[in-house]
């Protein structure tokens, strides 16, 4: 049995979770409400206030979705609840950012600015701060929305490996090489 699949998921209060006939989970709460469709063979049951998933035999198409729909149904009943934020740190010289909205203005080093249209299921703030880099910060209840657009901002301006110039996520370590002169 997969250690990750068999775990039940706890659903906390002012959450519900209903288990439609097509086999859509739909999951409800304070922050939203998240549909997820299941695969015909994994099995959803909502017993009080916990969700088990089953699976019917061991072959390695449902050992591998067993886990696969725990986690993301895990991640929907967290979303609803608690939600989600990532963090974005733009490090370089002249490197800004401004949100009016869901519209981020983005100064990235290239010959103009970056306009980009955050979904609406999202929330953006941008922090300035004087002798810090400027931060951008998305807050979501959907998990894969959020990191989806975080990774597209990232990719606008990938960070290098020589002054660590770029788009990075607040947590990120980047593995940093030595330049020319160190070569000799």
């Amino acid at each position: 049995m997969s250690r990750i699949g068999k775990k039940p998921i706890t659903i906390p209060s002012g959450v519900t979770v209903t288990v439609g006939s097509d086999n859509v989970v739909t999951v409800k709460g304070a922050k939203g409400e998240l549909k997820q469709a299941v695969d015909r063979d994994i099995k959803v049951e909502v017993n009080g206030s916990e969700i088990n998933i089953t699976r019917p035999t061991d072959q390695i198409r449902h050992r591998a979705l067993h886990g696969l729909y725990r986690s993301i149904l895990s991640n929907l009943v967290k979303g609803v609840s608690e939600g989600f934020t990532k963090q974005l740190e733009l490090v370089g010289v002249g490197f800004k950012a401004a949100n009016q909205g869901n519209v981020l203005d983005l100064a990235l080093g290239y010959s103009h600015n970056i306009i980009f249209e955050v979904p609406s299921e999202l929330k953006v703030t941008t922090l300035t701060e004087k002798g810090k880099n400027p931060l951008i910060t998305l807050e979501s209840h959907d998990k894969q929305l959020l990191g989806q657009v975080a990774a597209k901002i990232r990719s606008l301006r990938k960070p290098e490996p020589y002054k660590g110039k770029g788009v990075k996520y607040t947590d990120e370590v980047i593995r940093r090489k030595a330049g020319k002169a160190a070569g000799k």
